[in-house]
C-alpha cells in the first residue's frame, strides 16, 4: 500500500533530519516553522499552522518554544487584533542558515542512497502529490 510506504519514509527522513538537527536542539517542526516564517514574515499563527497542517494548539507551543529561544518574535497586527503577527530575529534568521546545510546533508544522503534521478522524480511526485486538491 502506497500509504505504509510513504509512512515508513516519513520516519525515516525525519529521523535523519532530528538527528542532524538534534546538535542546534531544533526539531524538524521547528525548523519547518523557522522556514515558513521567513518565507511569510509577518504571518500569523494561524496561517503558519494552515501551511504546515499543525493543530492551533500544537503551533502555540512551537512558536512558544521558539520565542523562549530568542529565534521568533511575535508582535500584535496592526490590521487584526486577535492576530499576532511573526518575524524571525537576526538570531532567528542566522540558526536557519545554519541548520539548512544539515538539512541539505540529509537530503544529499537520500539521494546517494536511492540515486540522484530516483530523488527528483521522488520529489517531482510528492509536488504533484501535494498539488491535488480533496476528492469531493
Amino acid at each position: 500500500m502506497l500509504i505504509y510506504h510513504i509512512r515508513r519514509a516519513q520516519l525515516l527522513l525525519l529521523k535523519e533530519a532530528s538527528r542532524r538537527l538534534a546538535v542546534f536542539k531544533i526539531s524538524p517542526s521547528q525548523f519547518f516553522v523557522l522556514s515558513v516564517i521567513e518565507a511569510n514574515p509577518g504571518a500569523n499563527q494561524l496561517a503558519i499552522a494552515q501551511s504546515l497542517s499543525i493543530e492551533r494548539a500544537g503551533i502555540g507551543r512551537l512558536v512558544d518554544q521558539l520565542e523562549r529561544r530568542g529565534l521568533v518574535q511575535r508582535s500584535a497586527s496592526a490590521v487584526h487584533r486577535r492576530y499576532y503577527e511573526l518575524h524571525l530575529t537576526g538570531t532567528g534568521a542566522t540558526l536557519l542558515g545554519r541548520l539548512r546545510p544539515a538539512i541539505a546533508e540529509s537530503e544529499k544522503a537520500l539521494a546517494g542512497r536511492i540515486g540522484p534521478h530516483s530523488f527528483r522524480e521522488l520529489l517531482w511526485a510528492l509536488d504533484r502529490i501535494g498539488t491535488l486538491k480533496e476528492a469531493p
